[in-house]
């Protein structure tokens, strides 16, 4: 059973990501990640899916863009106690890109979790000409409007597991509660 679309559906390329978000403004959004490196990793999307890359962006979806990552990064340094962030876009197949949709990565960082620049990699493919290759192929699946198989656009990553749609949305909820107390708190 499909369920219908609506004129406020919300996509991260082609896949309805309605119960992971938790925050939303004019042209951006922010949610959680179905493969976090970390708890409190999450993304920061722009909401037309036509924009593959930063520079894809128009003026006014800069502004919203980054004043949109600017809120979620003190949220998330805040709300996870975060000594620093990683705050990564692969702009681009070349640079790790995996899905054919500007998304920022927020990543909160420890003194103590020993990851290094090491975390970097966990974000990039080991074989960039391949990557390269397929994700040209889902871009032009993605703009031909043609039917593609999941597991032809998933990327292996034998380190990551994905989370189930409740978990997922049990975060996405406990966020926007408390992204809501946050913004609440920053204006008195």
């Amino acid at each position: 059973m499909t369920t219908p679309m609506t004129a406020n559906d919300i996509y991260f390329f082609k896949y309805l990501v309605n119960n992971q978000v938790f925050y939303r403004t004019k042209f951006t959004y922010a949610l959680v990640n179905l493969k976090p490196l970390v708890p409190g990793h999450v993304l920061v999307v722009p909401l037309r899916t036509a924009v593959l890359r930063l520079g894809d962006l128009t003026p006014d979806e800069s502004i919203d863009y980054m004043n949109t990552l600017q809120l979620i990064q003190k949220f998330i340094t805040k709300t996870y106690k975060a000594d620093s962030l990683n705050i990564a876009i692969q702009d681009g197949p070349e640079a790790g890109q995996s899905v054919p949709h500007l998304h920022t990565h927020i990543i909160p960082r420890y003194m103590t979790d020993g990851y290094g620049d090491s975390i970097y990699s966990k974000l990039e493919s080991e074989d960039l000409e391949a990557e390269y290759k397929r994700f040209e192929v889902r871009k032009r699946q993605y703009l031909d409007h043609l039917k593609v198989d999941k597991s032809e656009l998933a990327q292996n990553d034998a380190d990551r597991k994905e989370r189930t749609p409740t978990t997922m949305q049990e975060e996405a909820t406990w966020l926007n509660n408390e992204i809501q107390k946050f913004i609440a708190h920053l204006k008195t």
